[in-house]
């Protein structure tokens, strides 16, 4: 690894220590040859912290009293608007296309059936309000739990970015990426497990009139193209984790550079006084902004990650 002082973005790399003020470092330990990093300990820190707090919340919730408290309403709202704005609208009922020769639907989807399609049957109250359908009942909630614990891990990594000397795992290619290749991982098992093997495959290309031979050429190449698409959609989920993290905390620390670059030149008497406020008040906006981007790339790894999700098990 480049050594600090030639190391541009070293506020935002992993090392196997964490730097704290006056320049000293705290060493992290080798477990069984491994050697733990920054990074690993702040996934561990997210991890655990979305345990207690959803183990907390989940207490409540299971007693059938509505939750009090502004703690645990705040983090009850995020997780029932990722359930009923994000998951049950985007991937619906991914059975309602899958109706018997008789037309009659199998009795435990009924009901979702004409909820998701808007047939006669469906309950208008429901459709204005996916609160009122108990977790569960609603057939995209299976799926709930891979996205919960996308959002909040990324979004925990993120905000302990905002705490001085942390630093957000978010911001690392490798983390993003591992994240990707989970969400890939998941979408395979999900569309397979609705699909089948054979049918999820056939299904990356959708149904076509191709007239003769045609087919033959047109086929094998759109499938080709959706293969590639498929695989490129997960690589852009982790890059644009990365490089959106990567980019706030670069630019954070170039801010308050300009206080140090500022104390040394030749015109620091009055540079200095000017330059050092204006910096320490574009750092408190660029946080306030980051705080802000560490929801929103949350809920845009979740919605991207569920997104992927409706497309593998629903067809074309």
């Amino acid at each position: 690894m480049a050594a600090a002082h030639d190391d541009t973005f070293h506020h935002v790399r992993d090392f196997p220590y964490f730097h704290l003020p006056f320049d000293t470092h705290l060493e992290l330990p080798r477990i069984f040859g491994l050697q733990l990093t920054k990074f690993m300990v702040l996934q561990v820190v997210a991890g655990a912290a979305a345990f207690l707090i959803f183990r907390g919340l989940a207490k409540r919730v299971r007693s059938g009293d509505p939750v009090r408290g502004r703690w645990w309403n705040f983090w009850e709202t995020l997780a029932v608007f990722i359930r009923d704005e994000v998951v049950r609208p985007t991937i619906g009922n991914p059975h309602h296309h899958h109706k018997p020769a008789n037309g009659h639907l199998h009795p435990e989807h009924e009901g979702h059936a004409d909820f998701v399609s808007g047939g006669e049957n469906a309950d208008p109250r429901r459709a204005g309000h996916n609160a009122d359908i108990p977790l569960g009942s609603h057939p995209a909630d299976r799926y709930l739990p891979f996205v919960w614990s996308c959002f909040f891990y990324v979004l925990f990594c993120n905000l302990l970015g905002a705490f001085p000397w942390l630093g957000s795992a978010t911001g690392e290619i490798n983390v993003t990426g591992a994240l990707a290749v989970v969400t890939f991982g998941t979408v395979l098992y999900y569309g397979t497990q609705q699909k089948g093997v054979l049918g999820f495959w056939k299904g990356l290309v959708p149904g076509m009139e191709v007239p003769g031979a045609m087919k033959y050429l047109m086929i094998p190449m759109i499938w080709a193209i959706e293969l590639v698409g498929l695989l490129i959609k997960h690589g852009v989920l982790a890059v644009r984790l990365f490089a959106n993290i990567m980019a706030g905390h670069t630019v954070i620390a170039m801010i308050l550079a300009f206080i140090a670059v500022a104390a040394r030149s030749e015109q620091a008497s009055w540079l200095y006084p000017l330059v050092t406020p204006a910096s320490i008040l574009g750092q408190v906006a660029i946080g306030l902004l980051e705080l802000f981007v560490a929801f929103l790339q949350a809920y845009i790894f979740a919605f991207l990650a569920t997104l992927f999700i409706a497309t593998a098990i629903h067809e074309h």
